[in-house]
């Protein structure tokens, strides 16, 4: 058996890159202190969408990334959160990074929001490539797969995790309030972690009214187990989620319901 403490660390990020270092790295530390191995932050910590991302936009290189790094090494803990780098072609990649002791991986989104009258596509680049990543242990490790929001809705995607082997899949989002929006981010974050018949550790923007636009987040972050049943669950204020992943429960439900190797 293998038992991993995990947090999501619901916060509401801002437009500024340095203040959201800041209130990453008090979340990251509180997580840590928590007893928490990995910690998950939401999509678009570096700088809230309707924040001019083409000038944010900083390379895996760059200080926020390299801010993450630093946190992560100081209290050693493996840290996935949302930022944008740029693209080649002048708009931006939504991008996570997976930053820690033994650690370093990055995926870009996959599936932009182009829904419910935005249009994520005109200004973000699409990633292309499926991510997982081995998080090492004393005696063993995990493997860890990276989706972003819009990513919940293409069960295909989480199918393809689990079959790549995926224990945990961790889900930053900035999932947008409107009707029926906390219904379908309920449904789906356990519907995926069903699909991929993995654990599923979703960590959504807190909810906020912004002056002018609507809220980037409904807060809600959950951990849901291979068979799709909620663990613990936040509400839509900031805080932070404590759970352990066991993944005794992986191989459990992969053995009873063999579905994701067919």
């Amino acid at each position: 058996m293998t038992t991993l403490r995990v947090a999501a660390a619901q916060l509401n990020a801002g437009p500024d890159p340095i203040a959201n270092l800041a209130l990453t790295t008090d979340a990251v530390r509180r997580a840590a202190d928590a007893g928490a191995e990995l910690v998950a932050l939401p999509e678009a910590t570096m700088a809230a969408f309707g924040t001019d991302l083409r000038a944010i936009a900083e390379p895996l290189d760059g200080p926020f990334a390299t801010g993450l790094r630093k946190v992560a090494a100081d209290v050693g803990i493996v840290v996935v959160a949302g930022l944008f780098e740029p693209a080649e072609d002048g708009r931006v990649h939504n991008t996570l990074l997976a930053t820690g002791p033994g650690v370093e991986a990055s995926y870009r989104k996959i599936h932009l929001y182009d829904a419910f009258g935005s249009r994520e596509s005109e200004l973000v680049a699409p990633g292309s490539e499926v991510v997982t990543f081995e998080l090492p242990r004393v005696k063993d490790s995990l493997t860890v797969g990276l989706a972003t929001c819009f990513d919940l809705r293409f069960a295909g995607l989480f199918t393809e995790l689990g079959q790549a082997g995926s224990d945990l899949i961790v889900v930053p989002a900035s999932w947008g309030a409107g009707p029926g929006k906390e219904e379908q981010w309920d449904l789906l974050t356990r519907a995926r972690a069903s699909d991929a018949q993995a654990w599923l550790l979703a960590c959504d923007q807190a909810f906020a009214t912004p002056v002018g636009t609507d809220p980037l987040g409904i807060g809600r972050s959950v951990l849901a187990d291979p068979a799709g049943r909620v663990r613990a669950r936040l509400g839509a204020e900031a805080g932070l989620l404590v759970g352990a992943v066991d993944t005794d429960e992986v191989t459990a439900i992969r053995a009873r319901v063999p579905v994701i190797m067919r």
